[in-house]
């Protein structure tokens, strides 16, 4: 082989080269970008349904926003799934979980984006926050089957203090608008999104709930036989620290409790919504969300929440 050719080739090896490496790049840079698309929460969906549940003595009445399955089953009842939205007990709205919902009406079950009182909305405390979820979910469960709803399988999930709401139902039975009544306020099952579950002298929001801390706060009311629940958390959490994120996990598992947390590196509060932590952090999450609900038979078949995401943002950018 003389020298020309020799040359020749090596240029050509080094072309196809830096052409691989140039598609590399370009492919990187698209998926890094597609990890961090951010959207609205809405994702542009709306509910199907709206409907009044609680009517307070002060301020207006409180809704659920239903979504349901497509084509669902008229006579079969399906898996519900209620959230509650965070925002410290101060403020939020009941879009917050939208996608969410829509996502999982997807997947065949139906789905509630549930309203509560807050200190702007109502005035109200966290008590009446607490109070409000237990209503929520009796209402559900007393109006099953006008919703075609099966009561024995109903999830309650949550970020934040929405979170903290949908802990409290299961762990915190003092603090409730309608104790002697015969419906069950215990979800069958807990989906928590960065919760706020240590209200104690150390933890978030202790100086708003002080005068009955040990009755709201999940932490200290741990207990066996718990719905089973799947946690997230961001590792730079400002509300949550890790410590008491291993210490609620360990005490879950030292009572027997179905208890599994996720951590994700270097997220902060809020990391689960698109709007926040971006395309690949809310896949992911609802990606495990949706194999714990598997497990538990609340969803059949293969989960597609990429696809789902991807789909849904090309729709709401067109």
């Amino acid at each position: 082989m003389n020298k020309k050719v020799i040359k020749n080739l090596t240029y050509n090896i080094f072309l196809i080269k830096l052409f691989i490496a140039l598609i590399s790049i370009f492919t990187l840079k698209n998926v890094s970008a597609q990890e961090i698309i951010k959207a609205p929460w809405t994702l542009g969906y709306k509910p199907d349904k709206t409907i009044i549940y609680s009517t307070p003595a002060q301020g207006s009445p409180l809704k659920l926003d239903i979504f349901f399955p497509e084509g669902r089953p008229p006579k079969q009842p399906l898996p519900v799934i209620v959230f509650f939205f965070g925002g410290g007990w101060n403020s939020g709205n009941t879009e917050q979980f939208y996608g969410f919902s829509k996502y999982f009406a997807s997947r065949g079950i139906t789905a509630v984006s549930a309203q509560y009182r807050t200190k702007k909305s109502h005035s109200a405390t966290p008590k009446e926050s607490v109070k409000d979820g237990k209503t929520a979910i009796r209402y559900l469960r007393d109006h099953a089957e006008e919703l075609g709803i099966n009561p024995n399988k109903l999830i309650a999930g949550g970020g934040s203090a929405g979170g903290h709401v949908a802990a409290c139902a299961v762990m915190c039975p003092k603090i409730d608008a309608t104790p002697n009544s015969l419906t069950s306020r215990i979800p069958n099952t807990l989906v928590l999104y960065n919760p706020v579950y240590d209200n104690g002298p150390e933890g978030y929001g202790h100086d708003r709930v002080k005068a009955y801390w040990k009755a709201i706060s999940p932490m200290h009311n741990i207990r066996p036989n718990l719905p089973p629940t799947i946690i997230f958390f961001g590792t730079k959490d400002i509300h949550v620290p890790v410590s008491t994120i291993n210490a609620f996990q360990n005490k879950m598992e030292q009572t027997g409790n179905d208890s599994e947390t996720h951590f994700y590196k270097n997220q902060k509060h809020g990391f689960f919504h698109i709007s926040k932590g971006g395309q690949k952090m809310f896949a992911d999450v609802l990606s495990k969300t949706d194999t714990f609900l598997t497990r538990l038979g609340y969803l059949k078949g293969k989960e597609n929440v990429k696809e789902w995401t991807i789909q849904s943002i090309k729709k709401l950018n067109k």
